[in-house]
This record gives C-alpha cells, sequence and structure tokens, in this order.
C-alpha cells in the first residue's frame, strides 16, 4: 500500500483521539490563551506551541498503554498496583473532571443566551436534557462522529477570524524565544493545562476499548494522535492566541466579552465567527468531558463501558443531568475557565507517572523506546513545575478554603507520585518487573 493510499485510509478511520481533541479545544483553553494574548502580546506563543506538543506526547503515550493493554487505565492500576491507586486515580479524574463540567456549562449557556437572548439558566437544562439523550441512547458513536465535525469548525472558524485580524508577523515571530514575564505562572499553567490534562490521558484507553482498537491498529492509533492534537489542537490554539494578542487589550474579558469586542475593533465578521467558534467548542468540550466520569467509574466497579450496560448509561445520564446546575453560577467565566484548567495540571503528574510507570511494567509486552521514556519524564517535569508554580501562586494570597483544599490535594498526589517512583526503583534495583501479585 502507498503513502497516500495508507493516509487516505487512516483519515476515514481515524477517531478516538479526536474525542481528547474535542475536550481539549474547548472554551477554557481559548479563555487562558484569550488571557495570555490580551495580557501578555505575543510573548507566550512558544508556551502555545509547546503545549500542543506536549498534548500529542501525551496522549501518544496514553494510546501505548491502551493499545498494549486492551483495557481500561484503571483496571490496570489496580492490577498492577493495588485497589487504593486505582481509587485516588478514579478521584483525581472525577474532581478534575466534574468541576470542569460545570464551569463548560456555564459557558456554553451563557454563548447561547449571547446569540438568542434566552436566559442561560434555560439553556443549561435544555443542554442538559440533550447531552443525557444524545449519549446515553446513542453512546460513543454518536460522540465521535460530532467530535470530528465539531472540532473541525471550530478550527475553521478560527483560521477564518486571522483573516480579518491584523497580525504583526516579526512581533508574533519574537514570541517563538521561551520567556516567563512576572505572574504568568497561573496563565502558563494553563495554556499546557488544555493540552495535558488528567482527563484526556485517562480517557484514552476508554476510546480506543469503544472502536475494538489492538496493537495492530498501532499506526492508526499514532496517526490520530497526531492529527488531532499536533495538528487540529494546534492550529486552533495558535489561532485564538494571535487573535488575541493582536486586538485585544483587556486581559479580564471574559470568553463572551472577547468575542463581543471584536466587532467594533475589526468587525462583526470577527465576532460572528469567534462566537460561533466558542460555541462550537464548548458543545464539543461538554460532549467529551461528560463520559470520562462514567468512564473510570465504571471500569473501577467493575461494570461495562458502554451504553450497553444499563448501569454504565444511567451513570451517563446523570452526570449529564447534573451539569445543567453549571448554568446557575453565573459570574465571570473567563477566570473560572482558566483556573479549571490549572487545578488539572495539580491532578495531571500524577497520571503521567502511572502511564510512565505501567509502560515500563510487566503490563505492556514491550516497553516504549528511551526517547518515549525520556519525553514522558520531561513532559512529567514540566506539569510537576507548572503545578508546583500554580500551587504557589495561590498560597501566595493567603490561605482560603480553596487554595488550602488545592495544596492538600497537590500533597497527597505528589506523595503518590514519589512513592511511585520509589517503588520502580525498588523493583529494578531487585532485578524484578511488577507482576499483580506484588499490587498493595
Amino acid at each position: 500500500m502507498s503513502a497516500v493510499q495508507r493516509l487516505r485510509e487512516y483519515s476515514g478511520e481515524m477517531g478516538p483521539s479526536w474525542v481528547a481533541g474535542a475536550i481539549a479545544a474547548g472554551p477554557a483553553t481559548m479563555a487562558t490563551l484569550i488571557t495570555a494574548g490580551a495580557g501578555y502580546g505575543y510573548d507566550l506563543l512558544w508556551v502555545v506551541v509547546l503545549s500542543a506538543v506536549a498534548g500529542a506526547l501525551a496522549q501518544y503515550l496514553a494510546m501505548r498503554l491502551g493499545l498494549l493493554t486492551e483495557r481500561g487505565i484503571v483496571n490496570v492500576v489496580e492490577d498492577y498496583l493495588g485497589e487504593r491507586w486505582a481509587w485516588l486515580l478514579v478521584v483525581d479524574v472525577v474532581l478534575a473532571a466534574g468541576v470542569a463540567q460545570l464551569v463548560i456549562m456555564n459557558t456554553l449557556a451563557s454563548v447561547s443566551a449571547t446569540i438568542t437572548g434566552v436566559d442561560a439558566r434555560v439553556w443549561g437544562a435544555l443542554w442538559a436534557v440533550v447531552l443525557a439523550l444524545g449519549l446515553a441512547g446513542r453512546g460513543y458513536d454518536l460522540l465521535e462522529t460530532l467530535a470530528k465535525v465539531l472540532v473541525a469548525l471550530v478550527v475553521l472558524a478560527f483560521v477564518a477570524s486571522l483573516a480579518v485580524v491584523p497580525i504583526d508577523p516579526w512581533a508574533a515571530a519574537g514570541g517563538f524565544v521561551p520567556t516567563l514575564p512576572g505572574g504568568t505562572a497561573l496563565v502558563a499553567a494553563g495554556i499546557l493545562g488544555g493540552a495535558v490534562h488528567v482527563t484526556l490521558i485517562t480517557m484514552h484507553s476508554y476510546t480506543m476499548r469503544a472502536r475494538g482498537w489492538s496493537e495492530r491498529e498501532y499506526g492508526l492509533a499514532t496517526f490520530d494522535v497526531a492529527a488531532s492534537m499536533l495538528v487540529a489542537f494546534g492550529v486552533y490554539s495558535v489561532a485564538i492566541f494571535l487573535v488575541a494578542a493582536s486586538v485585544l487589550t483587556d486581559p479580564n474579558l471574559s470568553t463572551v466579552a472577547a468575542a463581543e469586542a471584536l466587532g467594533p475593533l475589526v468587525g462583526e465578521h470577527a465576532r460572528w465567527l469567534f462566537l460561533l467558534g466558542l460555541g462550537g467548542a464548548a458543545v464539543s468540550t461538554l460532549g467529551g468531558n461528560t463520559i470520562v466520569p462514567p468512564f473510570v467509574l465504571a471500569d473501577k466497579l467493575g461494570w461495562g463501558t458502554t451504553v450497553e450496560d444499563a448501569r454504565y448509561r444511567a451513570l451517563l445520564a446523570a452526570v449529564a443531568l447534573l451539569s445543567g446546575f453549571g448554568a446557575v453560577i453565573g459570574g465571570q467565566v473567563l477566570g473560572q475557565l482558566v483556573l479549571v484548567l490549572a487545578l488539572g495540571t495539580v491532578g495531571t503528574p500524577f497520571a503521567i507517572a502511572l502511564v510512565i510507570y505501567l509502560l515500563n511494567s510487566a503490563a505492556v509486552s514491550r516497553p516504549p523506546a528511551t526517547l518515549g521514556n525520556v519525553g514522558g519524564v520531561a513532559l512529567l517535569a514540566v506539569s510537576g513545575a507548572l503545578a508546583a508554580n500554580f500551587v504557589r501562586e495561590q498560597l501566595a494570597g493567603g490561605v482560603t478554603a480553596l487554595s488550602g483544599a488545592v495544596l492538600g490535594f497537590a500533597l497527597l498526589l505528589g506523595i503518590a507520585t514519589a512513592a511511585l517512583f520509589a517503588r520502580y526503583a525498588r523493583e529494578r534495583l531487585g532485578g524484578r518487573s511488577s507482576s499483580p501479585e506484588w499490587a498493595d
């Protein structure tokens, strides 16, 4: 088969990584990119590009684990590390995805209200019912189809907006020089958190299982990751960042207000493209994020992870309907969305460490190449540093109920991550590979 034929075949078969891409290319990432561009100009462009590369690497490692084990990550963790580790991962994922679900629904309801003039709370209830009927009724197949279509349309909308927004190419080129201006720790953590997030890493094994992929589809799965995270998500992120850095100057704008501000600045076409892109991103992200808590909970409880299992279907419908309460949160969604991504960075290093550990254990038939391990450790170091900076910034403002809870959870996951690497070192020094018999 020629390279062109293989490319055409892969393009028609790809899918699971696009569900992760649909979550990544959402309003939380958009809010962070607007904050970064409007507040610091082109200075953080290098972080935006790095996030796409890091996101693709994280999904690639998660893809390897899913393909080589042909099981959900929670089930693998429980077999090779023990039940306590599995529950810690479930809590990590459910907290990160649950908070994100409410805030993203708040964003989607706000966008819908802006476009139609109907109260946001009404839209929250309607979208929750649509989610429950669509996902619990049709399941994964519907989600994957919508993800591919919506992500493609969202990317096109924001690329089109570049045609009506004046970009300074020389200033933008300067943004590729790595610098971190003061006060950017939260924003940088948010940018990276949009692409490298605990929910994206853990969900990938389940979406591939839904497609029935195994090691035979390794090439297709690799192409899937590159097309969705490296290309589509990368173009999406860069386009939004360049629009914000070029014409917006108020980092305190909400995502909706940013769209409204584009009207008088560069014309109504840019405003409507931005609003439609934001709405599409919110819909695709909400749909993808809804399935994450049911995946890990069902796997831990020994249930099926498809709608054929009535228990999983009920869990999926419950998460969808509960998300409607996000529309009553109100407030400035920009700050909420940035905080959601930054909070996700606290739980992400632990998930990355688990994937690296399992890929180098008896859980898989062959470990990753040295380059893959080096990349994984680098990803762990970067995400860990950003998580530490985020916690430090939160504490600098004084310990509140929120910052105290974040600190406590971060310490728990940090201790667990350190214990995981200590365990791996003991096993290697003892000349053994981890096996189910050594689980806690």
